[in-house]
């Protein structure tokens, strides 16, 4: 709920509402809790946007549980406004922004870098050395009334993407990151592990480089999902190992870090997109005599355009890996359904417009 001294909706002038706004955070685990928060204030180079929906990912329920590296490091506590793929509606700029204008979709970056430190300079601006990100730490995310942000970590969507599956743009660009990272080619012969959200974004984008995609989960219906966009689906362990050139991990699952080098073949590259925290044993000799790459991916940064692009032109399918959007006042059903298997859908959606109305 809106309590602003200025009108809550955008003027034909762009008018930053100031006042108070509402935002959903995490106060403990386990607990959500609609709790009030200062609109942000105007700042120079800065954005103010409605978030219209935001996904859920596995990061998003680690915090949820309170088991979050985020947390553990002390780099997120609660309250926690969380809320990293998203999309919204430009509703003011500073006077200083030229290529957004109120009323603009956009989707924003979770990863917001310095763009002064060593690695920023050096044109790494993944491991920048003062990164905050969006909905994980040390940024206020996007279950919110209003989120701010630097007009360069915000891109417009063409009017056909605004729609709920624009959140999944943030996804899509590790995906991208991690097939470029690993020189994928028309030769390369892809193991996909994991048939959740960036699983079957991963199938879709492989299969535009390579003409054979397997596609290795636990689930039937992932699978069947993963065979509808073209891969050759098989339940994890049931696939010769030491077959592929190139494996994507990810699923996220610790004990599939250790199935991944052994589906590579001799100089294959394992490119490591599932994030797990737990420690799993590997022989270092067996990657320097089979002569595997790891790559660990953290993102994709530089590839939200490429990727909105891939989207406008049905490239990318988004449409068909959303469940029916929750509204945001039922949160919690939503963490309940991330929790749970999703299928064929596995991207459980937030709607901001809603707040406890309508069908989940």
């Amino acid at each position: 709920m809106i309590t602003s001294s200025q009108p809550a909706t955008r003027s034909a002038s762009g008018t930053w509402p100031d006042g108070a706004m509402s935002a959903t955070a995490l106060v403990g685990r386990h607990t959500v809790a609609e709790i009030t928060l200062p609109v942000p204030s105007p700042a120079p180079g800065t954005v103010l946007v409605r978030p219209r929906h935001v996904g859920l990912c596995g990061t998003d329920l680690e915090l949820f549980h309170g088991d979050s590296g985020y947390l553990r490091s002390g780099r997120a506590h609660y309250p926690h406004v969380f809320g990293h793929e998203w999309w919204g509606e430009a509703v003011a700029v500073a006077p200083d922004v030229r290529d957004l204008a109120p009323g603009d979709p956009v989707v924003g970056q979770t990863m917001l870098p310095c763009g002064g430190c060593g690695s920023c300079l050096r044109g790494r601006r993944q491991q920048c050395r003062r990164m905050t990100e969006v909905g994980l730490y040390g940024q206020q995310g996007a279950t919110a009334d209003y989120v701010r942000l630097p007009a360069h970590a915000l891109h417009r969507l063409p009017p056909s993407l605004a729609e709920p599956w624009a959140v999944l743009v943030e996804p899509a660009v590790t995906v991208v990151e991690a097939l470029r990272r690993a020189g994928a080619t028309a030769t390369d012969r892809v193991a996909v592990l994991g048939t959740g959200t960036i699983g079957l974004l991963a199938v879709q984008l492989a299969l535009r480089v390579t003409a054979t995609v397997t596609a290795l989960g636990v689930q039937p219906s992932g699978l069947d999902a993963a065979a509808r966009y073209g891969a050759v689906p098989h339940l994890a362990g049931d696939v010769p190992t030491g077959d592929f050139s190139l494996v994507i991990e990810a699923s996220g699952a610790p004990e599939a870090f250790a199935h991944a080098l052994e589906l590579a073949e001799p100089g294959g590259r394992v490119a490591l997109v599932g994030v797990a925290y737990e420690q799993v044993a590997v022989t270092p000799g067996d990657l320097a005599l089979r002569g595997l790459s790891v790559l660990g991916v953290q993102h994709g940064i530089d590839h939200y355009p490429d990727v909105i692009r891939l989207f406008d032109h049905g490239v990318l399918d988004g449409a068909g890996l959303l469940t029916s959007p929750v509204p945001l006042g039922r949160v919690a059903d939503a963490f309940a359904m991330l929790a749970a298997d999703r299928g064929a859908r596995p991207k459980v959606v937030l709607d901001l417009d809603r707040r406890k109305d309508g069908p989940a």
